[in-house]
């Protein structure tokens, strides 16, 4: 039985072909019925499907070589021809795949290193095999210890803890300046992918009062309605101004759309307290003379890229001891994994055992007629516990034995020293 990952990642694929594989959890129940109307000859007993933005990977437990099945999978269940994406994928097998999905979890594979929102995916992933019932004991087994793994090295490391993105450190630099969030007025200018994501992390953080300002308020609502913000135009902006505390700029503007002296005009209005300014707009949306008026603070991309790279060689500082700890994880689940392949003669060894017991015990019993039903218990009960206590040993190295080279040789011997019937 071997566990295969068959994959494309923001690594290996563009976001072109990565939208064209992408499942959802109605595709995902589409492919277990697949699985399970299959063909036998594709032997694979367990599915779990990955998907996000940033990976699609499909988990598969089998006693053959997949790929091409797998393959097939994604071209009938997805509709995407073979020969686009064969070329951009990725195939691990057994502790290959085990090692790769303990990183994926722990957010070492991530395209922002030690990102949170991978855990979770995972989390759903596991949930929706179950809800399908693709599932079975060993990647129920894997996803769990992933899960578990991905747990420690957030919570025995700081692999997560320093903002790793110019959104997430846009709201841990307001919040370090306001040190409240659930009382400050945000305001938030443009309402594209890095407005959003800036929106969700100060949600996160507490923020509860948070404007998004857009030159369509359609795009603005939408975001507005995901967060529980509110919603409304540039030309709001002045007035919105007047009473913020902190303003985040994302327009994708060409040019620059606030100015020193419509600031200065602005601040006129309000009391006095300190407002603070994060332009991270490519090209800039506030103009760095917004800065040197008193009482507003103004950080830039530059400044930002400034402490992002320091959050980062931090977070990069915590991969080996990340990678010790998903070294540990991974033993444990190989050393269940492999233990697998014993079972088998593990239970011959139990049923030949238990025979024995049952005829020895048969004949003990009839050379002791006078015993009582609850005499002859006890003594049930005693053998049964003494032929435990003897295999427990025997099958527990069995079991650690299971993970060596020599694990068919010691299954051999084994057989010969319990006299079992030897397989070929």
């Amino acid at each position: 039985m071997h566990i295969h990952c068959l994959g494309i990642n923001h690594t290996t694929a563009s976001i072109s072909l990565r939208e064209q594989l992408v499942f959802n959890a109605e595709n995902i129940h589409d492919a277990s019925m697949y699985l399970a109307c299959g063909d036998d000859n594709n032997q694979i007993s367990e599915l779990v499907i990955l998907s996000t933005c940033n990976r699609i990977e499909l988990y598969a437990v089998s006693n053959c070589f997949v790929p091409d099945a797998l393959e097939s999978f994604l071209v009938d269940v997805r509709g995407v021809a073979a020969h686009l994406f064969r070329p951009h994928l990725y195939h691990y097998t057994d502790k290959q795949a085990v090692s790769h999905l303990l990183q994926v979890a722990s957010g070492l594979d991530s395209l922002v290193l030690g990102e949170p929102q991978i855990l979770g995916q995972v989390a759903d992933a596991l949930e929706l095999a179950r809800q399908t019932s693709s599932i079975g004991p060993i990647l129920s087994r894997l996803f769990q210890r992933a899960i578990h793994a991905g747990k420690r090295a957030r919570t025995e490391t700081y692999i997560a803890r320093n903002p790793a993105s110019i959104s997430s450190l846009a709201a841990s630099m307001a919040e370090a300046s306001i040190h409240n969030l659930s009382q400050a007025q945000i305001v938030i200018l443009g309402a594209g992918e890095m407005a959003e994501l800036a929106v969700e992390a100060l949600r996160k953080r507490g923020a509860v009062k948070v404007l998004v300002l857009n030159r369509t308020i359609e795009r603005a609502e939408i975001l507005a309605k995901r967060w529980q913000a509110t919603a409304s135009t540039f030309e709001y902006m002045n007035e919105a101004l007047s009473t913020a505390d902190i303003l985040i700029s994302s327009t994708g503007a060409p040019h620059t759309i606030l100015h020193p002296g419509t600031l200065k005009d602005i601040l006129e209005q309000r009391p006095a307290r300190p407002l603070v300014m994060i332009d991270i707009a490519v090209p800039r949306d506030i103009d760095p003379g917004c800065g040197e008026i008193p009482g507003v603070v103004l950080y830039d991309m530059d400044s930002l890229q400034a402490h992002l790279k320091h959050s980062l060689s931090e977070r990069e500082a915590e991969v080996p001891r990340v990678k010790a700890i998903l070294t540990k994880e991974a033993e444990k689940f190989l050393d269940f994994f492999h233990s697998l392949d014993m079972l088998p003669l593990i239970a011959e060894v139990r049923q030949h055992a238990e025979v024995i017991r049952q005829t020895e015990l048969d004949k003990t019993l009839r050379h002791l007629p006078g015993l009582s039903e609850a005499e002859k218990a006890r003594i049930e009960a005693m053998t049964s516990a003494l032929v435990k206590k003897l295999l427990d040993t025997p099958t527990n190295r069995m079991r650690a034995e299971a993970n060596t080279p020599t694990a068919s040789e010691y299954a051999s011997m084994v057989r010969t020293l319990f006299g079992l019937t030897t397989v070929d």
